[in-house]
């Protein structure tokens, strides 16, 4: 049976540390009022000449490295972000032209901070479909280069970086063996940036009422998360024929320790399953799933054969999930 298998992940950051206490002019004692409401203990900022295209670059061309593959080989390249370096043209054409990827077709899709999940359903069928044999997905997001920075409800959360990994046809059995995906328009207007396209354009009133900047209804969001993520995990394993605790690893969305702290007690699930790196890179939105993967392949955390479950959740309102074997 045809399954799409990760040949290759790849990760990137930008060298720039921001530890919590930059934002000591927001809040006394920074670092315990983040930590002891987030989990985290810094991020990473692009410097100003750094686009979402050159991180996504830079994870991009690990994954090639880390598959073994030369760029001619990938047939599609997936983008997943929601801050592109401009509206257009597709980042993903960017990165195509940075990594020699010249036999691809490339392009962008948003979902918000379910960009990689959606990007892998995409990439999952784009091989199952028989057509394509390598599909390269980036997560990527600078949302350093949205935010309010005198919101401390959200300028905190977020942090820069890329996570990649290329899917190929194979047949062995492992890759992706479920996937699900949802989203509720209803709660649109939870996560937004007011002024960034031609509902609103961009204007010097929009611009001094800091309406081109990432808005979010936190409390809102929260009580989303923590009521869509165990169904996420209880879908998955009943598809798979399996009790939610026989999953070995969870990649969550990497958006608060909090909300995996209340998914942790309210399915049993033990907390050291859940593979966490937002205490160093905080909300990387997109980046933050392939960032998590790349990174525990890496060191051996998880292993062939294990089972994981990748999950997340964002602006739309959108979720999803992927049951895969490593």
């Amino acid at each position: 049976m045809l399954h799409a298998e990760i040949l290759g992940t790849g990760g990137h950051v930008p060298a720039r540390v921001v530890p919590n206490s930059f934002f000591e002019y927001l809040v006394d004692d920074a670092d315990a009022w983040i930590h002891s409401r987030t989990g985290i203990r810094e991020r990473r900022f692009a410097v100003e000449e750094e686009s979402t295209s050159d991180l996504a670059t830079g994870a991009a061309l690990r994954a090639l490295e880390n598959a073994d593959l030369d760029p001619l080989e990938i047939d599609c390249i997936i983008v997943a972000t929601s801050t592109p370096d401009m509206i257009l043209p597709a980042t993903a054409c960017m990165v195509q032209k940075n990594i020699g990827a010249e036999r691809a077709f490339a392009f962008d899709m948003n979902a918000v901070c379910s960009s990689f999940i959606y990007g892998m359903e995409v990439a999952d069928n784009l091989i199952l479909s028989g057509k394509y044999r390598k599909v390269m997905l980036i997560g990527a997001d600078t949302y350093s280069k949205i935010l309010d920075f005198d919101d401390k409800g959200s300028a905190p959360l977020f942090g820069d970086g890329a996570g990649a990994v290329i899917l190929g046809a194979g047949t062995s059995g492992k890759g992706i063996q479920h996937t699900m995906m949802q989203s509720d328009g209803r709660g649109w207007e939870l996560i937004q940036v007011p002024s960034s396209g031609s509902r609103k354009p961009i204007s010097a009133e929009s611009i001094a009422l800091k309406e081109n900047t990432f808005k979010m209804a936190g409390k809102s969001v929260f009580t989303f998360a923590t009521d869509v993520i165990p169904r996420i995990i209880k879908d998955l394993a009943e598809r798979a024929g399996i009790r939610p605790e026989e999953i070995d690893h969870i990649i969550p969305h990497q958006a608060n320790v909090r909300i995996i702290d209340f998914i942790s007690k309210k399915t049993g699930i033990p907390k050291d399953k859940f593979l966490l790196n937002l205490d160093r890179y905080g909300n990387t939105a997109a980046a933050s799933l392939g960032l998590a993967l790349d990174e525990n392949r890496r060191n051996g955390v998880i292993k062939p054969g294990e089972t994981v479950l990748m999950m997340g959740f964002g602006g739309g309102l959108s979720w999803g999930g992927v049951l895969l074997k490593a």
